[in-house]
């Protein structure tokens, strides 16, 4: 009980922080969501695409008490320190003791789940996480069923974590090898194969989900990628620095090849070494662990520090396992070392303009952190960020419209319509370039023109916001929108005079 309880000090010393953390990047979309604004939101989590209704319960739940980003963090926070509490005994089952405090330190304050932790988007790999710890539980004390409901929630918060069951798999291979595990393991493999197959139903029916065929890359270069991004998931395992909410792991062909390479010979030596009581066990379930997320199925993010969370459970074991033996007072150092990381990477995602700036910084060739560093910088650093955006995609129509934006925001609407203009060529389908086209007519005072371009925007999507609450501001008859599901908020504005 006592080590358990320093392990939930320690965690909540190591990401306190996280509650002074603002929304970052899609935690907005949680506030302009009208489901989860909406008293009767919680019908949503039954919809036929809703591949994670327990995490949207809990998001319209704390949609429903506060928009306070504070305690969107609380949540998340206790939610990590109750994988924190699971931990510290699951461990203690399955490990010599010294080994035991040792992965379940490093498990509670290590720098890589400050994203899973502060990042309120990830909730659903922390919820998830902690309904595998618990079923890992029950698991472990003859409750096999019980274990099997709680894997089907966790597959309910994520499907993420659909390899689970395989990792109980090689535990009961590597120890008792009873027949009686069959059928229950069985049913939770069905399961996993059934929430796994709706997940690529869902990404593939859904626009801009970022997955599977949306997710821009295919499966084959996804799952080449994916070699180096296991490979430098296990670097920062070992040395927490260089921690990004946006890393960049493009590579080379021989690269990738050699990656998937050291990762191969790496799973055959663990193989030889297969017990539950030696690191190669530990460190082969952290590599099933990851396979859901960095094999074959293409996701937009080619890494993502979250992903390791609950493979850091395995990871952490090889750890202890391997380091169990060393000096205490090198141990204490180094868990003191990696909750002092831990608090500074939670004070990184304390200040958007940080966070952004570090991620640009270590992924100069990347995109998205110029385009979200644009956003909070001054126009005319905006600007210049954006100029180096377009020179490595000239042909991005987002970057045409934010180009236009920083103009806007600089008070330069003639140039702002030049990008507006330039954004519509690339995506003539967007309803967003024409809507924005239209606030830089409006500015060079060409109210008609800038009504008509309102207009033509929700023609191509009646449920643009944003046009229809300037086509109100101007006074004009809107057109009808009853399809359309607004927040609370959304429609006071639209209503008002």
């Amino acid at each position: 009980m006592r080590f358990r309880l320093l392990l939930v000090l320690a965690a909540l010393i190591a990401f306190g922080g996280a509650l002074w953390a603002p929304f970052q990047f899609d935690d907005f979309s949680l506030l302009a969501d009208p489901s989860l604004d909406s008293p009767s939101g919680w019908r949503h989590a039954f919809d036929p695409l809703q591949t994670r209704p327990l995490t949207f319960l809990t998001f319209w739940a704390n949609v429903q008490v506060s928009h306070e980003p504070w305690t969107f963090h609380l949540f998340s926070l206790a939610l990590h320190l109750l994988a924190v509490w699971l931990i510290g005994g699951v461990l203690l089952e399955l490990l010599p003791r010294r080994a035991a405090y040792v992965a379940a330190a490093l498990f509670a304050v290590h720098p890589l789940q400050t994203e899973a932790v502060v990042y309120v988007f990830a909730r659903a790999t922390l919820l998830a996480a902690v309904l595998c710890l618990l079923s890992l539980q029950l698991w472990l004390g003859g409750r096999r069923w019980a274990a099997a409901a709680a894997f089907c929630f966790a597959l309910l918060a994520k499907e993420e974590v659909a390899a689970f069951p395989l990792v109980l798999a090689l535990l009961e291979w590597s120890t008792s090898r009873k027949r009686i595990v069959l059928a229950p393991l069985s049913t939770m493999l069905a399961l996993a194969a059934a929430a796994g197959a709706r997940a690529a139903w869902a990404a593939s029916s859904i626009a801009g989900s970022g997955a599977g065929a949306q997710a821009g890359i295919g499966s084959f270069d996804y799952f080449s990628y994916q070699g180096v991004a296991i490979l430098r998931y296990l670097w920062l395992a070992l040395a927490p620095l260089g921690l990004t909410v946006d890393a960049e792991v493009r590579t080379s062909p021989l690269a990738a090849a050699l990656a998937w390479g050291v990762i191969s010979v790496v799973a055959l030596l663990c193989w030889r070494a297969f017990r539950a009581a030696q690191p190669g066990f530990w460190i082969l379930s952290g590599l099933v662990l990851l396979l859901p997320s960095s094999s074959v199925f293409p996701a937009a993010d080619l890494s993502a520090d979250r992903r390791m969370y609950l493979p850091l459970l395995c990871f952490a074991a090889a750890f202890g396992l391997v380091l169990r033996r060393g000096s205490k007072w090198l141990l204490w150092g180094y868990a003191v070392a990696l909750c002092v990381l831990s608090v500074a990477q939670t004070r990184v995602w304390q200040d958007p303009h940080q966070l952004w700036l570090e991620a640009a910084r270590q992924a100069p060739g990347k995109i998205r952190p110029k385009r979200q560093l644009a956003r909070i910088l001054p126009p005319g650093e905006a600007l210049q960020l954006l100029e180096e955006a377009r020179h490595l995609a000239p042909d991005d129509a987002d970057i045409a419209a934010d180009l236009g934006i920083a103009h806007m925001r600089a008070g330069r609407p003639a140039q702002a319509l030049a990008e507006f203009g330039r954004a519509l060529a690339l995506d003539p389908a967007s309803a967003s370039a024409v809507h924005n086209r239209g606030l830089a007519l409006l500015l060079l005072g060409q109210r008609d023109a800038a009504i008509a371009d309102f207009r033509r925007a929700l023609e191509k999507n009646p449920c643009l916001f944003d046009a229809r609450l300037n086509l109100a501001r101007l006074g004009e008859p809107l057109p009808a929108g009853g399809a359309c599901r607004w927040t609370a908020a959304q429609q006071r504005a639209i209503s008002a005079p």
